[in-house]
C-alpha cells in the first residue's frame, strides 16, 4: 500500500503541472530517465564496458504497465517505456521491498523514455504504475547475490558514489540544523524570523530531494503540498507551515507541526547514514532534480504562498550539478564531448538564475513574468537532454 501512496502523490503533481504547461507557463519538457537516488538492488557494482544492458519494454496503457520480459538476468537493465495514448498512466516505478529503487515520470501520451539501472540483487521486484486497471506487475531478477555488493569495480566510479554518500550526509546534517532554527522561530511565534529562515532551511532538502522520496511516506510527511493529501487535517511539513506564515498569518497551534517536522528530518538523517548508491543513480537522480525544476518549481506550484520557488529551483540545480561533477572524471574518459556540452548547459542555467539574485537569496517569484519563466524552463530543458545520456554511460 505504501508505494501506491507515493505514486498517487506524484500523479496529483503531474496533473496540476500539466495544466500549468497547457497555459503556456513552461515549454514541453525533455527530462532524463528519472530515478530515485537510493540503493538499487543490493549492489553498486559497475558494469564492465562490454556488458550490454538487458532491454525491458514497458508499454503504458489504461490496463497498466506489464514489463516484457518479466524476468531478467542480474546486471544492467534498460527499461524502454512508451505511452501510445494512456492519459491516466504516465509514470513507472521499480520497487523492491516497498522501496522505490528507480522511477520514470512524465511519460505523457505519444512520448517515451528510458530508465537505466544496474540490478545486482537477485529476487522479486515489481513494476508499479498508478492509474492503471492493474498497478503492480512482477519483475524477477535472476542470478546475482542477495548480500551487499562490493562497490563499483572502477575506482573513479567508486569515488563518485562515495562522494555522493558524503554529500547527502552533509546536506542532511545542515538540513537538521537549519530546520531546527526555522522551527524554533515558529514555536516562538516569531513570524518574520520564520519567514526569513523558511527558504534557507529548504535548500538543503531540495538539493537531495530524490533521496528523501525513496523512503516511503517520509517525503510526503516533510514536503507534501495541499494537493498531495486526501485530508487537509493530515497535512504536515514545510508547506503546511508555509501556509500558516504567508496565507493564514498566524502560528497559533502550529507548534506540534514544527515538532513533527524536526522529528521527520531526524528520521531522514538516520536513514541516509547507511545508504549506498550506484553510478547510474547519480545520473538518473540529476535528471530527477532537473525534472523537479521544470515541473513544480518553474510553474510556481511548489512555494505558492511564500513565492520562494527560486531558492528551491537553484537548490535542485545545485544537486544535479553535484552529481555531474562527481561523475565527470569517469565521463571524461568515455565521452569528453558530452562533458563539454553539460558544462556549457550548466553555465547557461546559472546565467539565467543570476538575473534573479537579490542579496543572499532570490526575488519573489510572483514578480517573474510568464515569459521569463518560460526562458528558465528552456534553459533547464536544454540541460536535461544531454543529462539523460549520463546514466547509460556509467551503468
Amino acid at each position: 500500500m505504501l508505494p501506491r501512496l507515493i505514486t498517487e502523490r506524484q500523479s496529483l503533481r503531474a496533473s496540476s503541472i500539466m495544466g500549468s504547461f497547457d497555459r503556456g507557463i513552461a515549454a514541453p519538457i525533455l527530462i532524463c530517465a528519472a530515478a530515485v537516488l537510493a540503493g538499487c538492488g543490493r549492489s553498486d557494482t559497475a558494469a564492465p564496458a562490454t556488458q550490454p544492458a538487458t532491454e525491458v519494454k514497458v508499454a503504458l496503457s489504461e490496463a497498466g504497465c506489464e514489463p516484457q520480459p518479466a524476468s531478467v538476468p542480474a546486471g544492467p537493465v534498460r527499461f524502454m517505456i512508451t505511452n501510445s495514448g494512456a492519459s491516466h498512466v504516465t509514470e513507472v516505478e521499480l520497487l523492491r521491498d516497498g522501496k522505490i529503487v528507480g522511477e520514470k515520470e512524465g511519460v505523457k501520451p505519444g512520448s517515451s523514455g528510458d530508465l537505466v539501472l544496474r540490478l545486482e540483487g537477485g529476487g522479486a521486484y515489481s513494476v508499479h504504475c498508478a492509474g492503471g486497471a492493474r498497478n503492480d506487475w512482477p519483475l524477477a531478477v535472476t542470478g546475482g547475490g542477495e548480500g551487499p555488493g562490493t562497490g563499483p569495480a572502477n575506482a573513479t566510479l567508486a569515488a563518485a558514489t562515495q562522494g555522493y554518500h558524503d554529500y547527502v550526509v552533509t546536506e542532511v546534517d545542515q538540513l537538521v540544523t537549519s530546520t531546527k532554527q526555522f522551527t524554533d522561530a515558529v514555536r516562538a511565534g516569531d513570524m518574520e524570523k520564520a519567514k526569513q529562515l523558511y527558504p534557507v532551511a529548504r535548500v538543503h532538502y531540495e538539493s537531495i530531494e530524490p533521496v528523501a522520496e525513496s523512503f516511503g511516506d517520509l517525503d510526503p510527511e516533510i514536503d507534501a503540498r495541499i494537493d498531495d493529501v486526501d485530508n487537509p487535517a493530515d497535512w504536515t511539513g514545510f508547506h503546511r507551515i508555509e501556509k500558516a506564515l504567508w496565507q493564514d498569518q498566524t502560528l497559533a497551534g502550529i507548534g506540534p507541526l514544527a515538532d513533527k517536522l524536526d522529528a521527520d528530518v531526524a528520521t531522514l538523517k538516520s536513514k541516509v547514514a547507511t545508504e549506498t548508491y550506484q553510478p547510474a543513480q547519480l545520473g538518473n537522480g540529476a535528471g530527477e532534480l532537473l525534472n523537479e525544476v521544470s515541473t513544480t518549481k518553474v510553474t510556481g506550484e511548489e512555494d505558492r504562498y511564500s513565492h520562494t520557488d527560486l531558492w528551491d529551483l537553484a537548490a535542485n540545480v545545485d544537486g544535479a550539478r553535484k552529481c555531474f561533477e562527481l561523475l565527470k572524471p569517469a565521463l571524461e574518459a568515455k565521452d569528453p564531448a558530452l562533458v563539454r556540452q553539460l558544462e556549457a548547459r550548466f553555465a547557461d542555467v546559472a546565467g539565467s538564475l543570476s538575473k534573479y539574485r537579490q542579496g543572499d537569496g532570490y526575488v519573489d517569484y510572483s514578480t517573474v513574468t510568464p515569459d521569463q519563466r518560460r526562458q528558465l524552463a528552456n534553459a533547464v530543458n536544454a540541460l536535461a537532454e544531454p543529462m539523460s545520456q549520463v546514466a547509460g554511460r556509467v551503468v
